[in-house]
């Protein structure tokens, strides 16, 4: 499975990402907001990569990549919450927005789903720009829902309709 962008690819995971992927998930900046800590090993990576790779090409949670490198992953580790991490190097430049874009689009294409969510850390402020900026809103609050290293963490829950997506598809397209 590839879906490209102006400017990225995503696609499936594969055996040959372990280095670039390990090179995110180990970076204590790129998984400052992650569901685990940062990863001590390869292994570690390799498992999680495993994982991903096990769900099969139909799955749409993908590898990003840039200019032919690995940059992170964006799509749907489980049905219908989105995910996405990006090396640092790559931040600031949209390209979470135009990868979890893509990412959502597919879904709504080829998936019978109503309403994707995402759940977010209160303080990833970047994270809930992207989040409002692809149309999500706000569905709900819980505290102390991860335990992340030993830290207790809270999340904000969003959701986005597939009407909302239509609609802001049609408003946002070329006249």
């Amino acid at each position: 499975m590839e879906i490209r962008t102006s400017r990225l690819i995503l696609r499936s995971a594969r055996p040959d990402d372990l280095e670039a992927m390990h090179a995110v998930l180990s970076d204590p900046r790129a998984t400052r907001w992650w569901s685990t800590p940062p990863h001590e090993s390869l292994d570690q990576t390799a498992a999680w990569l495993d994982g991903m790779i096990a769900s099969g090409p139909d799955h749409p949670d993908f590898v990003v990549e840039l200019e032919g490198r690995v940059i992170g992953k964006a799509g749907f580790y489980e049905m219908p919450n989105v995910g996405y991490i990006l090396h640092p190097d790559c931040w600031g430049q949209g390209l979470a927005v135009e990868a979890v874009g893509a990412a959502v689009d597919h879904v709504f294409r080829t998936r019978d789903v109503e309403t994707l969510t995402a759940d977010v850390d209160p303080d990833n402020a970047a994270s809930i720009r992207l989040l409002e900026r692809l149309g999500f809103v706000p569905a709900g609050s819980a505290e102390r829902t991860w335990n992340v290293g030993g830290v207790w963490k809270d999340s904000l829950y969003y959701a986005l309709s597939r009407t909302d997506w239509t609609t802001k598809a049609v408003t946002q397209a070329p006249a």
